[in-house]
């Protein structure tokens, strides 16, 4: 790999605080990408199929032994928290959004026991161990020079036996386009008009878990049309 200057370092840290600001200000309307509504609505075929992939997952996340204590990545706005907060004694979620997991409290409201942590993961570190760490649609948006560092920082928040469940986008007609050459980088608009950058980084499972092995991780990652989905678990050397 390429050694990275301090104006690559740079752009990337302008990049990355973009992205925490797009999705502070996309909170109110995240809903309407996960429901499929509004600008989001392409058509009832696609949308049978949204709510068919997502009932696959789901039944995958429920058939996958979480464990007692669950540390849940980029939590958002709750659609899986609400889900993991009942199967869970304890659930710590963390997203470097306030208001995000200000929605994320209201529709979990009293399911199960919830800790909100609002911090930049890329700079957090955890305070202790889980059995299993949780993400969704998240990875896609760790730069590609970030994915070692992410993932060490993930087996450090894990117990000897825990194991990770993720979830994340497939790319699909409908995914944002790339911003010019910047294959990393997605140009996003909001609801007001505005446009962003983000990361995004789309996988595919065996790509995911080859690279996941090159790190000493054991990966079984599945895929629907639109979703990558499944385990990992760090190795034992």
């Amino acid at each position: 790999m390429a050694a990275v200057g301090p104006e690559s370092s740079l752009s990337e840290e302008r990049l990355l605080a973009g992205q925490r600001a797009y999705y502070r200000r996309r909170a109110p309307e995240y809903d309407e990408w996960w429901q499929r509504i509004g600008r989001y609505d392409h058509g009832e075929d696609e949308a049978r199929q949204w709510v068919a992939q997502v009932g696959i997952v789901e039944r995958a996340l429920d058939d996958f032994d979480i464990g007692a204590d669950v540390l849940e990545l980029a939590g958002g706005t709750g659609w899986w928290t609400q889900r993991l907060a009942p199967m869970a004694t304890a659930l710590t979620v963390v997203d470097a959004s306030a208001e995000t997991l200000e929605l994320n409290r209201r529709r979990v409201g009293g399911a199960g026991s919830v800790e909100y942590v609002v911090a930049d993961l890329f700079d957090w570190s955890p305070g202790r161990r889980y059995d299993t760490v949780f993400f969704s649609f998240w990875l896609s948006h760790v730069p590609a020079r970030r994915f070692e560092a992410f993932w060490r920082m993930v087996r450090s928040a894990l117990r000897p036996d825990g194991r990770v469940f993720l979830i994340d986008s497939r790319r699909t007609e409908w995914s944002s386009p790339t911003a010019g050459d910047a294959s990393e980088v997605q140009r996003r608009t909001l609801n007001d008009g505005s446009a962003h950058h983000v990361v995004k980084i789309f996988y595919e499972p065996d790509q995911l878990n080859a690279r996941l092995a090159n790190l000493g991780w054991s990966a079984r990652i599945t895929a629907t049309p639109l979703f990558i989905y499944g385990s990992a678990a760090p190795g034992t050397s």
